[in-house]
């Protein structure tokens, strides 16, 4: 049987041990810090304005950076994020593309309108499409991609009241934007539109990505069986983000109709699909400001070498690519920040 005494001496030496290890357990568990999602945005759009200030004669060449790094951004979310493995996304931007359009010829010619109809159609196509297909993993999920892009242009192709079949989808012409700014010939209007919608885009995957849903969808990624055993609802959570992913495909399928106001079957081809595959691979998959540096490297390129040698650019892209094999972006990324650290 302790004494007072005894409690008395026990009590603070006993609050003397826990207290140093009360001290040090926040030093053991680090706390991680991610960077706002705003920053990223605010820095495309600050580069963006500088494009377009610095080279306001290739206005026409920066807004399809924009376009197309939109379109790789979607793709990101599926096969960087989620880790599908596509070569079907063009299906999801080239019917965005024809909505809008479609749309514009027939409807109305607002381009806000336009694009959320684009919008619509990319998500609408991604959400019955995905059903089906994200009960299939691997490689028999890649191949039914392709089928699903390849039925979609056949029946693009057939329906030629309305998409004008292989000639492709013309003679419309977009509205004021805000009912203030034409399209005007220099292409500012066009490139202005595009980047605001990108910079917002890119906000909204950014907040996707970093949410609890996001860390969800890199825990599929990772293991999937695991998940399914932790509870994830994996085949609802990857519908969903298919959903959104055809929704920001559409979008930039609906910037390429009326930035361009002509629709061509190209939008939706294999070709189109895989040159966006290879966009991602130069850029990283799995970091969404890759995408945007892969579409603005492989842009960049195609018109210089396609400008110089439009018979051979092919070659330099694939020299590209091996380079990219060799020396992985994200050992390059590394390299730059122990570079821009000081070397620590």
């Amino acid at each position: 049987m302790n004494s007072p005494l005894t409690s008395t001496v026990a009590a603070p030496a006993a609050a003397s041990v826990a207290a140093p290890v009360a001290t040090k357990a926040p030093a053991q568990r680090p706390a991680v810090r991610c960077a706002p999602p705003w920053r990223a945005p605010l820095l495309l759009l600050i580069a963006g304005l500088a494009a377009c200030a610095l080279f306001p004669e290739q206005l026409g060449l920066i807004t399809r950076i924009f376009i197309a790094g939109l379109f790789v951004l979607s793709l990101d979310l599926v096969v960087g994020v989620a880790g599908l493995a596509t070569l079907g996304h063009a299906a999801l931007f080239g019917l965005g593309a024809y909505a809008a359009g479609i749309f514009a010829l027939h409807v109305h010619a607002d381009p806000l309108l336009g694009l959320g109809v684009g919008i619509a159609a990319g998500a609408l196509t991604a959400l019955v499409s995905g059903a089906f297909l994200l009960r299939y993993q691997g490689f028999t999920f890649l191949m039914l991609t392709v089928a699903v892009s390849q039925i979609v242009l056949s029946l693009v192709q057939k329906a030629r009241d309305w998409t004008g079949g292989d000639d492709g989808l013309s003679g419309f012409a977009m509205a004021p934007l805000l009912g203030r700014f034409e399209f005007d010939l220099e292409g500012r209007v066009a490139a202005g539109y595009a980047l605001a919608v990108l910079v917002l885009m890119f906000y909204a995957a950014q907040r996707l990505v970093q949410s609890p849903f996001g860390l969800a969808l890199r825990g599929i990624h990772e293991n999937r069986a695991r998940m399914a055993a932790l509870g994830t609802p994996v085949f609802r959570r990857l519908w969903l983000l298919y959903t959104v992913a055809g929704a920001l495909a559409g979008a930039a399928g609906a910037l390429s109709a009326q930035t361009n106001a002509v629709v061509g079957t190209d939008s939706l081809s294999f070709a189109l699909s895989a040159e966006a595959l290879v966009m991602l691979i130069l850029g990283g998959a799995g970091q969404l400001s890759g995408a945007l540096v892969g579409a603005t490297v492989f842009t960049l390129l195609h018109h210089t070498a396609a400008s110089i040698n439009p018979y051979h650019w092919l070659f330099v892209v694939g020299g590209l690519l091996m380079l990219v094999v060799f020396v992985p972006p994200a050992r390059v990324w590394t390299w730059l920040r122990q570079r821009a650290g000081g070397g620590r």
